[in-house]
């Protein structure tokens, strides 16, 4: 599936309109998992106590900051199993990693152990996808909703493109449980390849 949006024009959203669209719509359907990709290897995200902690080589604090949001998370799971919805991640991950990634990974594995199931894809099974740029980052929410997660060239959120439509969900979700077949448990991945490196320079 070489373009699972086939072109949907979609509808731009700011940032604010984005994140009031998401709230709205989040577990609005009871019985449909929630499949996320995400392929870039660096982000933004101020606001955030953690990373804000991350970025300043605060690494202990970084991880401390982490930890605290354990019950939201727990809470997010329980939410969506009430619901009867999984949360399903893809995250793409290059080699060596970045001080960005390094820091997400521990987030990734809080998540993962408060009920999210999430894989680590190596780029190259995405090789065939990206001859013309990387894949977009992509969530499905419901049974028709699609967000094209749009971000500024140094990684910072700027809003979404929506898709509503009940083929293009089901069409992206399909792609990314592909990928997810592919990928590897991020329990197993963060044991190997994170757990033993040293705290990363700020990112």
């Amino acid at each position: 599936m070489r373009d699972p949006l086939r072109a949907s024009p979609g509808e731009p959203l700011g940032l604010d309109a984005y994140r009031e669209d998401f709230r709205r719509r989040d577990f609005a359907v009871a019985g449909c998992d929630s499949w996320k990709l995400e392929r870039r290897q660096h982000f933004r995200e101020p606001g955030d106590a953690s990373w804000e902690a991350f970025v300043q080589g605060d690494w202990p604090e970084a991880l401390r900051l982490i930890e605290t949001q354990r019950t939201e998370l727990l809470d997010l799971s329980r939410l969506a199993a009430r619901h009867r919805c999984r949360l399903l991640r893809v995250r793409v991950v290059e080699m060596p990693l970045t001080p960005y990634l390094q820091w997400e990974l521990h987030l990734l594995r809080l998540r993962a152990e408060c009920g999210e199931l999430i894989r680590v894809l190596a780029p190259e099974h995405l090789a065939v996808y990206e001859r013309e740029g990387p894949v977009p980052e992509l969530v499905t929410l419901n049974d028709d909703t699609v967000y094209e997660i749009r971000y500024d060239a140094e990684g910072a959120l700027e809003g979404a493109v929506r898709h509503l439509d009940a083929g293009t969900r089901d069409r992206v979700a399909a792609w990314i449980e592909e990928l997810y077949e592919l990928g590897e448990d991020i329990g197993a991945f963060f044991s190997r390849e994170v757990a033993p490196l040293k705290p990363p320079a700020g990112g």
